[in-house]
């Protein structure tokens, strides 16, 4: 039997983190090939509706990156407003059974190349823990019936 291998879905912010990411892969820092990268204009863009999509998808994880509060997202307040998502999402999270430890946020600057590849490998250690996401294993599926 082989390891799980946890599947992550990483959200990052154009300016900063997705701009980490490109540091961490320039530098060649070590980090598992888990995550798929969703490259946003703003952390505070990324829709509650995304992270539980992504789950529902088959997500074992989601990641959140973005600029550093207070003062350094590029559009203004936009970091702040992902955190307030990201903090009632965890919520609700834990109301439908999900463990709220699956949902990661972080702060990575686009000079936190190293960072970043810690972070890739936490959450994979984290969620291998964790093992694989409840929803991974709900199919829902929509049969019409005909006359």
């Amino acid at each position: 039997m082989t390891e799980f291998e946890p599947r992550i879905v990483g959200f990052l912010c154009n300016w900063c983190s997705y701009a980490g990411a490109d540091l961490a892969g320039v530098s060649r820092f070590q980090y598992p090939p888990n995550l798929r990268v969703i490259r946003v204009m703003c952390s505070g863009s990324v829709h509650p509706a995304y992270i539980l999509e992504a789950f529902k998808d088959g997500a074992d994880g989601v990641l959140v990156a973005g600029c550093h509060p207070p003062n350094d997202c590029h559009y203004i307040s936009g970091n702040l407003k992902a955190q307030r998502r990201v903090a009632l999402l965890k919520k609700l999270m834990l109301q439908l059974g999900l463990e709220p430890e699956r949902l990661r946020l972080e702060w990575i600057s686009a000079a936190e190349g190293e960072k970043f590849a810690r972070v890739i490998r936490e959450m994979v250690d984290d969620l291998k823990k964790l093992g694989p996401c409840p929803l991974r294993k709900i199919e829902i599926s929509v049969t019409a019936e005909s006359d």
